[in-house]
């Protein structure tokens, strides 16, 4: 994967952490809603489409 291993996944995942902490359960919430959101969104497009 991009060539990373598994200490760099580790480190890279250690800076995200210190980084973004305090935000990151707020973020992740809001992406969810994104998601789910995109989602229901699609599933309602095949619904109009004809068959």
């Amino acid at each position: 994967m991009f060539g990373l291993g598994t200490p760099e996944l580790l480190l890279l995942c250690f800076i995200v952490l210190l980084l973004f902490g305090k935000k990151l359960p707020s973020t992740m919430k809001s992406l969810g809603g994104s998601v789910r959101s995109f989602r229901e969104g699609m599933n309602e497009e095949q619904k109009l489409l004809p068959k």
